[in-house]
């Protein structure tokens, strides 16, 4: 390994959607903070033309020629909703799994193998760079190193590790000190890592971070090290991102976050989050994105989001936008009318299911009725702009009834916001590893131990797209006749024909979950 005294570091992005990225930058300049001296490059190959991406990581390293390179990969997306790059993965998957005529059956099964191949694509050539990057480095420096980690890694990195080159450090969740110590020369062994050849300890992703204050980026520094942050300011539409907080406290049953970030909720002094806000205003940024795990993750942080909110007003920045992911039950009336005065112009809901009794069992800890009721906070404090309202249908227990009740609770919020303005996104899970949906199918009998979660295979792929039966053909062919008719706009179609064949339950069913009833995940083995 590079002595201390000589270290040079080259944070890669791997190739992705051109969504800012936050994480490389962040450790970008927590490591200037702690080597001020120490030279850094920051090389985005998700703004580079994905023909070019191999050329521009090689000229990088022959200028740079640094010892460490620390590679991100931001996520491993199977399926979703809306079309890909190679086309869109949910529709492709029911109609191989749910179509009746064959014209289509063989249409999905062309689609979904143009799908295997971008997915195994993508996954080869992002191993091919890290291989080549760290091969060319090492033309320079023989000790030079790899680590890698981002959202992918941290959700897959058992998968991961077994193709990695030998030798890469594989980081699982924050970054930061575990890249102090190896540039110091210290042990890491202690830190969410493990080396790619070696099997890494178990329970691994359930090791909590140690805490850590953020401080505000500084962004000239950045423009320094990294010439494509021109790319994402210049044309002015972009949402930037800025973290106000760490660490997610619940434990939603599909939902990695809580383990990955941790579940002790960390919150950035509002100072600091000003600071970094004033910097991109005066690069001309009005967009922002607060990329919490949740905007609000609890009642207890409602004050600390009004701080935040009214320290935005006093900058006087009348001229922002801003959007979040919210958990609508921890609202009140003043801070509704603080986030529409502050330039709130977009929200996502991610509720999964309108009943709450699934709700219940899926470990969400919302209460629908105090969603609602909080929406209509924020339409009395004036929200006239758009929300994203998540549903993950047939998650555990979907059943006539509750598809009745989420379609229910669905016209509500159209009442509160308008139909226009309430967009419904319809996500089907993918199962992912370290869950506890992973271990309510491996006690189901749905998935067996030892399945490759990263699969493309059909008969993998028909599990990992958790959508099961009792429930799974209908909502197949719900899917199927929704893109046929509408795939503009699917969400919205979806909702329409589960009213058509399921009805509406009363508001007041969907809102209130039995003590008694259908086995919960809530007693399913941790």
């Amino acid at each position: 390994m590079a002595s201390p005294t000589d270290p040079r570091v080259l944070l890669v992005r791997l190739p992705c959607n051109p969504i800012f990225p936050i994480g490389p930058i962040y450790l970008a300049d927590h490591l200037h903070k702690q080597f001020p001296g120490m030279p850094q490059r920051i090389l985005d190959l998700a703004a580079v033309p994905l023909l070019d991406v191999e050329l521009c990581l090689a000229r990088e390293v022959e200028a740079f020629q640094p010892t460490l390179l620390v590679f991100s990969w931001r996520d491993i997306q199977i399926y979703a909703p809306v079309d890909g790059r190679s086309g869109n993965p949910l529709q492709h998957s029911f109609e191989v799994f749910y179509a009746r005529n064959p014209l289509k059956r063989l249409r999905g099964a062309l689609g979904g193998l143009g799908l295997m191949r971008s997915f195994y694509g993508e996954l080869w050539r992002n191993l091919r760079l890290v291989r080549q990057g760290v091969r060319r480095a090492r033309r320079h420096h023989p000790e030079a190193r790899a680590v890698i980690g981002g959202g992918a890694v941290s959700v897959f990195y058992e998968q991961l590790g077994r193709r990695l080159p030998r030798g890469t450090v594989v980081s699982v969740g924050e970054g930061e000190p575990l890249l102090e110590k190896l540039i110091r020369g210290e042990s890491i062994a202690a830190e969410r890592c493990f080396l790619a050849g070696e099997a890494p300890r178990p329970g691994l992703i359930h090791e909590q971070p140690g805490g850590m204050e953020k401080t505000a980026c500084n962004y000239d520094y950045i423009a320094s090290i990294w010439p494509q942050l021109a790319w994402y300011l210049d044309g002015g539409d972009f949402y930037v991102g800025v973290q106000t907080k760490r660490g997610c406290p619940h434990n939603c049953c599909y939902c990695v976050y809580t383990v990955v970030e941790g579940k002790a909720v960390r919150v950035n002094p509002v100072e600091e989050v000003i600071a970094e806000m004033r910097q991109l205003y005066a690069r001309g940024v009005r967009g922002f994105w607060f990329t919490d795990a949740q905007f609000i993750p609890a009642r207890r942080y409602i004050e600390d989001a009004k701080a935040l909110l009214r320290a935005i007003q006093a900058e006087g920045w009348t001229d922002i936008r801003w959007a979040a992911y919210i958990r609508a039950d921890n609202l009140d009336a003043e801070l509704a009318e603080l986030m529409v005065a502050t330039g709130m112009s977009y929200f996502e809901i991610g509720i999964t299911s309108g009943s709450q009794e699934l709700v219940r069992k899926m470990r969400m800890g919302y209460n629908l009725r105090t969603v609602l009721e909080n929406c209509r906070l924020l339409a009395r404090a004036g929200f006239q702009d758009q929300v994203s309202v998540n549903y993950s249908f047939n998650v555990i227990d979907e059943r006539p009834e509750t598809i009745r009740q989420t379609v229910a609770y669905h016209r509500a919020l159209e009442a509160i916001f308008g139909a226009d303005k309430v967009e419904p996104a319809i996500f089907f899970i993918g199962l992912q590893p370290h869950t506890h949906l992973e271990q309510y199918g491996f006690e189901q009998g749905m998935i067996k131990p030892g399945y490759n979660p990263m699969s493309m295979m059909p008969w993998a792929a028909r599990k990992t797209l958790w959508n099961p039966e009792p429930m799974g053909s209908t909502f197949g062919r719900i899917c199927l006749e929704a893109f046929d008719r509408n795939p503009a706009d699917f969400g919205r179609t979806v909702m329409d024909l589960l009213e058509r064949d399921y009805g509406l339950a009363p508001l007041e069913e969907a809102l209130r979950a039995p003590v008694e009833g259908r086995r919960a995940l809530a007693t399913a083995r941790s």
